[in-house]
């Protein structure tokens, strides 16, 4: 009675894993290609999954014989097979047809996925420990690009272009991998590796970082909004406009204060200026062992922040943005994010100790080993005034 509970048991919970496992809602699923890249390889897979569940099938139907054929129940020792060439012949063939039934399909797909030559736009991509950073170099694709643009955790395209990723790495190994629009693609320092993507139709499509990168490689993630030309024209002018700065004796005018005394020495703002009305000009590079930090120019048009670790969108608005019919993500992306639809509470958090919302702090005792720089955003130790502050002046990056 025990072993049959047991049994039951064991079933319902292999049943339960499987149903989990085709889940139908889920941001990473490879099942649900979005783009004619991942569809290649979600055609390819069917494949080689097909091939494997055959294998897999008459292997275990040949151990579940042999067990039930040759249980011991006394009889003689079964004949020996061993010194039969043909039998040895037969079983060294088959497997290798079967690798050669596999590894065609899959030569001919990864040679496809690898040729760029139609693509209609570069974007280049930077991991670091422990974000992305994402620019668009001036072109004559993606629409026209007449100035650089520099933003982080989150690529926007145009929905049916075909983009070309140039990707490479400040640090250690990385991996760039949204998997409804294509493959993983490693990013190695000294090297520039490229990636094709397309999406079919507007939409926003998650990925993380796919190669273990240190101590917060589970929080480097990144999202890719697709936008149909007329959205994303929009995007690219709201990504060039000039600054505004804040109203005089507002809120956010003592926001910028704060933001150029504490931040400014590694985050850019383009545009920003010093009492002397100077441009200021950020220095990660003397201040940040990985010699980068996100660019925060219209932040508050991204609704990720901490390398797309944590949502600027409340709870309430997301579903709002994520869940949008693909008629509607570009609108409702380009709207950003508005006073009542701030995430505060993690935001306030990072703000307040961002060390320990994200682990990557260079342990102080051992500075002398970086020449004296931080790996990640040190902890500041503001007040909830200046927290406030600049609360008030990033939520005007729009």
């Amino acid at each position: 009675m025990a072993s049959s509970r047991l049994v039951r048991t064991l079933a319902a919970g292999s049943l339960a894993a499987l149903l989990a496992g085709c889940a139908t809602d889920a941001p990473q699923d490879t099942w649900q290609p979005k783009g004619p890249n991942a569809q290649m390889i979600n055609d390819l897979d069917w494949v080689v999954f097909g091939i494997a569940g055959v294998v897999g099938a008459v292997v275990f139907s040949v151990i579940a014989f042999a067990l039930w054929r040759y249980s011991d129940r006394g009889q003689p020792i079964p004949e020996q097979t061993h010194g039969k060439p043909a039998l040895e012949i037969c079983l060294t063939i088959l497997p290798a047809l079967i690798l050669i039934g596999i590894a065609i399909p899959t030569v001919g797909t990864i040679m496809d996925l690898n040729n760029t030559d139609d693509t209609e736009c570069v974007i280049n991509v930077t991991g670091q420990q422990w974000w992305w950073e994402v620019d668009y170099p001036v072109q004559d694709g993606c629409g026209g690009i007449e100035e650089p643009i520099v933003t982080s955790g989150q690529m926007v395209i145009e929905a049916g272009s075909k983009v070309l990723v140039r990707g490479t790495s400040r640090d250690v190994i990385h991996s760039w991998w949204i998997p409804s629009l294509n493959g993983k693609r490693d990013m190695v320092p000294g090297r520039v590796h490229t990636v094709r993507l397309e999406a079919d139709e507007p939409g926003i499509f998650a990925g993380q970082c796919t190669e273990f990168c240190g101590l917060s490689h589970a929080n480097m993630r990144m999202e890719v909004i697709a936008m149909n030309s007329a959205d994303f024209a929009v995007w690219k002018a709201n990504q060039t406009q000039d600054y505004v700065a804040p109203a005089a004796d507002s809120l956010a005018a003592e926001g910028e204060s704060t933001f150029i005394a504490q931040c400014s020495r590694c985050h850019q703002v383009d545009g920003i200026t010093d009492s002397n009305d100077e441009l200021i000009i950020s220095r990660p590079d003397q201040n940040v062992w990985s010699g980068a930090a996100p660019n925060l120019t219209n932040l508050m048009t991204r609704n990720t922040f901490a390398g797309a670790s944590w949502d600027l969108l409340s709870k309430e608005c997301r579903p709002r943005v994520w869940e949008a019919d693909p008629s509607d993500v570009g609108a409702a992306y380009l709207e950003g994010v508005t006073d009542s639809c701030l995430n505060e509470v993690e935001l306030r958090e990072w703000l307040r100790n961002a060390p320990a919302k994200k682990p990557m702090y260079t342990d102080p005792e051992r500075l002398e080993e970086t020449d004296g720089l931080v790996r990640g955003m040190p902890y500041l130790a503001l007040s909830e005034d200046q927290i406030d502050q600049l609360v008030a002046y990033l939520l005007e990056r729009k």
